[in-house]
């Protein structure tokens, strides 16, 4: 076992990683990550394009869990970037 800690915020990454890849679509990825006004736009871009929006969700999950633990917080929880 290591003792290297990870950054606060690196144990989001997997999990939004996931929920973005499978629930992409309904936002649910932005909602974990305490994006909520994102969230709603990701579902009405959804319904919008009649699931073609839900790409986005996708993208950005496999972004989520390609980026480092340490990229990840520096982008998504301190730097609260809502989109990509």
């Amino acid at each position: 076992m290591s003792n290297v800690s990870k950054p606060a915020g690196a144990e989001k990454k997997v999990v939004a990683g996931i929920l973005g890849i499978l629930l992409g679509g309904l936002g649910v990825h932005k909602f974990y990550l305490g994006y909520t006004k994102e969230g709603i736009i990701q579902i009405v871009i959804t319904v919008v394009t009649c699931g073609l929006g839900s790409l986005i969700g996708l993208i950005e999950g496999i972004l989520y869990l390609t980026k480092s633990d340490e990229e990840f917080v520096a982008t998504y929880i301190t730097g609260k970037k809502g989109w990509f």
